[in-house]
């Protein structure tokens, strides 16, 4: 083996337990980021909907879009999206509409309802905002990092899959 070949192997030894390492945290920081918004919504005596539907309802936000669209945003897998969708528009939590241009198309937003849970969401994260420094030691700067670490490591991965490497 060559000596290129050896360092190769030899970073790679070194940088696995960290890469796995994080692999797993980014597992448990999405189930925790979930059992947060489920015990918020337990807080708040809302039974009719799971924590990943109340994230739904979040990231629609303010905006009318297809279900392809939110989708497109890479937060959701195509048949929890449509399923959570319907469940969330027979609830009325989700107005429903074909669209006036493509009749094949349907457009979504928040109802009242909707904009309740969004309303309880953003609050949550408002609360962590203010008390991440002083309770969790977690300042912007911190999060800047791993935000940046983040993305490169998105990048990598989408990589991984788009180009087959």
């Amino acid at each position: 083996m060559t000596t290129a070949g050896l360092n190769v192997r030899t970073k790679a030894a070194a940088i696995m337990p960290a890469y796995v390492d994080t692999i797993m945290m980014l597992e448990r920081l999405h189930r925790r980021m979930q059992e947060v918004v489920k015990d918020a919504l337990d807080r708040s005596g809302i039974d009719e909907i799971n924590a990943v539907q109340a994230l739904m309802l979040y990231n629609i936000a303010d905006q009318e879009l297809s279900v392809s669209e939110l989708r497109a945003r890479d937060y959701y897998t195509g048949s929890n999206s449509s399923y959570n969708v319907k469940k969330l528009v027979e609830a009325g939590f989700i107005c429903y509409a074909k669209s006036r241009v493509d009749r094949r198309c349907s457009r979504i937003s928040l109802g009242e309802r909707g904009k309740e849970i969004h309303a309880l969401v953003a609050q949550a994260y408002e609360k962590h905002a203010n008390t991440l420094g002083c309770v969790g030691g977690v300042e912007a700067d911190d999060l800047t990092a791993i935000n940046r670490s983040l993305g490169k490591l998105d990048r990598f991965w989408e990589d991984q899959v788009q180009y087959r490497l």
